[in-house]
This record gives C-alpha cells, sequence and structure tokens, in this order.
C-alpha cells in the first residue's frame, strides 16, 4: 500500500526558504524537512529560481492553485469554534476527529482528520490565535499525563522539565523541529560525542564535545543548534546524564525547550 502525499505547508516553506539562504543543497534540505528531493525541486522551480524563493508568495500560490471551496476549518466557522473548544478542555487531536465522525455521522462536512487539525493549530499564523490554540494542545496533554510521571526524584539535575511534558505533537512525530539526545563516551572517557536524531526525518546530527562534562555538552551543542533554522528548534529529550546540568543556558542560547527522559528508559 503506498504512502498518502501531503501538500507542503506554510512552516516547511519557511525551512526551505532558510536553508536556501544558507546555501544548502535541495537533497539536504529534503531530509531536514522530510520530503523527497523531487518535491523540493518542483516548489523551488515554481518560484523561478532559488534565489528568487520566498515562502509567504509559494503558499499564497498554493492556496490559490489549492482553493476548489471553502476551508472546513476555515476562521469564523462554526466547526473551528467546536475544535478550540474541545482542545479547551483536554481533547486531543485524534479524539476530536473521532467524536466529529460519531456525532455527525451524516454530515461529512464536519469530518476532518487529526492531521488536518494539528496542520490548522501549527499553520495558524503567529498571533493570539495559534498561542491559544496551541496552549490549548499542550494543557491536553498534561491532563492526559501518566500516574507515574513525576514521581522519581533521585536525578540531581536542577528544575528539569519531564518527558512527560511534552506537547502533543512530539509524540505523534507529526512536525519535524523536535529532537531526541544521546552521549557516546570514548575510552577511558577521554573523548565523546552528543548524537542529535530528529524525530520526523531521523536526520542525524552529531556533536563533537572536548570533554565529558556539563560545560563541554554546553559548547558542544549550542553550536550545532546555532547551525539549525529556528524553526527546527523545537524541542530536545535527553536523560538524565549529568552533562546535561547547564540545560537552562542551553534553552536561553538556542530558544529550544529542553526535557528528560525517566531514569532507565528510552524515549518514546
Amino acid at each position: 500500500m503506498g504512502q498518502s502525499y501531503s501538500q507542503l505547508g506554510i512552516e516547511e516553506r519557511n525551512w526551505i526558504h532558510r536553508l536556501l539562504n544558507e546555501g544548502c543543497s535541495l537533497r539536504q534540505i529534503a531530509r531536514v524537512v522530510g520530503r523527497s528531493p523531487s518535491t523540493v525541486s518542483r516548489e523551488v522551480a515554481r518560484a523561478g529560481s532559488h534565489r528568487s524563493y520566498d515562502a509567504a508568495s509559494a503558499q499564497g500560490m498554493a492556496l490559490r492553485r489549492r482553493r476548489r471551496g471553502p476551508r472546513k476549518l476555515a476562521a469564523g466557522t462554526a466547526l473551528l469554534k467546536l475544535v478550540r473548544a474541545w482542545l479547551r478542555v483536554g481533547y486531543s487531536p485524534q479524539q476530536i476527529a473521532g467524536r466529529l465522525r460519531r456525532m455527525y455521522a451524516h454530515q461529512p462536512e464536519f469530518h476532518v482528520s487529526h492531521e488536518t487539525i494539528y496542520c490548522v493549530i501549527y499553520a495558524t499564523p503567529r498571533g493570539e490565535l495559534r498561542r491559544e490554540l496551541i496552549g490549548s494542545l499542550r494543557k491536553a496533554h498534561k491532563e492526559r499525563r501518566s500516574r507515574g510521571a513525576g514521581n522519581d526524584r533521585r536525578g540531581k539535575l536542577q528544575d528539569m522539565r519531564s518527558i512527560h511534558e511534552r506537547p502533543e505533537e512530539v509524540f505523534d512525530r507529526l512536525v519535524p523541529g523536535h529532537w531526541e539526545g544521546d552521549l557516546i563516551k570514548g575510552a577511558g572517557n577521554r573523548s565523546a560525542v552528543a548524537t542529535l536524531v530528529e524525530r520526523k526525518t531521523r536526520f542525524v546530527v552529531l556533536a563533537k564535545m572536548d570533554g565529558c562534562g556539563a560545560e563541554a555538552a554546553l559548547e558542544a551543542l549550542t553550536k550545532k543548534f546555532r547551525r539549525v533554522p529556528l524553526a527546527l528548534r523545537k524541542s530536545l529529550t535527553y536523560d538524565q546524564g549529568k552533562e546535561m546540568a547547564h540545560h537552562a543556558e542551553l534553552t536561553r542560547r538556542v530558544s529550544i525547550e529542553v526535557f528528560f527522559a525517566d531514569p532507565h528508559s528510552p524515549c518514546p
């Protein structure tokens, strides 16, 4: 059974724009955004050339091409108001999509997939509405955290944020920009490399460290994440190793939220 295709969104187009400006090849860009090189090539070709590509203009052109009728979750529609209300009380996009199909079984105009709900939330222009929608989504996840979340107090890192506080989008691997980190130590602990894996695309970055301590980790991760477009620096999930003692400073430097896995547990 073949894979389904989805149209490029505004955030993907923003990343293409930024990576083109940084001199990345189309194949490199395709790996980062999780698309095929041919998709990225066609997208850029529509703008005429690498230099003339603009994310906002490309998004506008795409919307005009696709506009065959009113969008189901357009601003001001009753359906969007209903989705927002359910997000506020703690339902996930998957639950909302299911409830809509059950409650409006004979009204297909009220049927939307959970992917559509996620896309509406994260493609909404920055502003009050976007903050409200994403805030509601994160609240929904927090209310469904497991009973044992946060009960382990053996870690010595200060001000840790639990893996159970991560946004819903991290678990579903729907949106690029969420990373998992780990540490590989050399012989005698004289050298170390931090591995960073982007959860959606599985893109891997290696950060060589000058030692195994917290200062070395901070400098290595800072250097690597500053080379990543800001839109792809959403979160980093790491184990509770002491090399992450300066996680708050890393957040300040590169604007990435850091979460920690439960002791002796892999990142889900």
